[in-house]
């Protein structure tokens, strides 16, 4: 029988995985749930859902009365990182100091048990801000002493996804012709965040711990069959439009001189084409979570009649 009433902390709780992690607790009886973030309208997104629950506005890169809430805790999920930006700044921040503070706070209070999510980037050939800060914070985290899990998924989709594949269908629906780069052949392996999230929690009940596993989707999808799966799900009417990479990038690039937070940076085209293939573990079996096949999770992202129409800030 699980303790349902045992305290997960989820730092970075409002974005993507933590909106579906917290919404997989619920359904499992857990109360005692407390989200820290920084992004007010997320986190307001997830307060509506959610009103019982302690949500509360934090920057974990500055010390504060934040750290009350590790004060009790059994379990922090570290959810925090900066994903998309034109600058080093919000990575440093978000991504190296948020993690020393939340692990010192962790090491005062004595948490028996922390998920680290980490990210597959740390394993990629790619060489940019999140690539590289990502892999220094899980050398921290691992370097701590903590009794933790790290998970590293990659690129996920799903309920809440305001970055990628949630992105692209919203702008698929607005525009009369979608761009490709190139001819689209760039292998993917998308994994479904409600999976995803389904392992987190099968990790806070099991106690998995002193292991690195790498979460990947168990089907390999180039990105153009990809677009054509969500263009098929939402019945978007934009012609698909292959274009140079060398003139999609210059694109990329002019965009951001217009737009501090780009949802999709030059940056991101050059690890889409990396030709990165992870490594695929039986993850069902080692977390018991039946996934989801890709078109399956394609149509409850688009469809769901809650949670399909919430579209997270940037």
């Amino acid at each position: 029988m699980q303790d349902t009433q045992r305290k997960i902390l989820i730092p970075g709780g409002a974005g993507l995985v933590g909106q579906n992690v917290v919404a997989q607790l619920k359904r499992k009886g857990y109360t005692n749930i407390v989200v820290l973030d920084k992004h007010r309208a997320n986190l307001e997104v997830l307060r509506s859902f959610h009103p019982e629950l302690v949500i509360e506005y934090a920057d974990l890169a500055e010390r504060g009365d934040w750290e009350r809430h590790l004060e009790g805790a059994d379990t922090v999920v570290m959810l925090q990182a900066q994903i998309g930006d034109p600058n080093l700044e919000p990575f440093t921040r978000n991504n190296i100091t948020s993690t020393k503070h939340m692990l010192a706070a962790i090491k005062r209070n004595n948490v028996p048990y922390t998920v680290h999510i980490s990210s597959s980037v740390v394993e990629s050939v790619a060489d940019d801000f999140y690539t590289n800060t990502k892999k220094e914070q899980e050398r921290i985290v691992l370097e701590s002493g903590i009794n933790c899990v790290v998970l590293r998924p990659t690129l996920m989709f799903g309920w809440f996804d305001r970055k990628h594949l949630g992105w692209l269908s919203r702008f698929m629906q607005r525009v009369p012709v979608f761009p490709i780069p190139g001819n689209g052949k760039f292998m993917r392996q998308p994994l479904y965040a409600g999976d995803f999230a389904s392992i987190i929690i099968s990790c806070i009940e099991s106690r998995i711990n002193g292991q690195v596993f790498n979460i990947t989707g168990l089907e390999k999808v180039d990105y153009i069959d990809i677009i054509r799966t969500i263009k098929a799900s939402t019945g978007a009417k934009a012609m698909l439009l292959k274009i140079p990479y060398g003139l999609f990038y210059l694109l990329l690039k002019t965009y951001a001189v217009f737009n501090s937070d780009p949802p999709f940076t030059a940056a991101q085209l050059k690890a889409l084409v990396a030709h990165d293939e992870f490594e695929v573990i039986d993850w069902p079996t080692i977390f018991n979570v039946k996934p989801t096949p890709f078109a399956a999770a394609i149509d409850e992202t688009f469809h769901d009649p809650v949670y399909s129409k919430v579209v997270l800030e940037f």
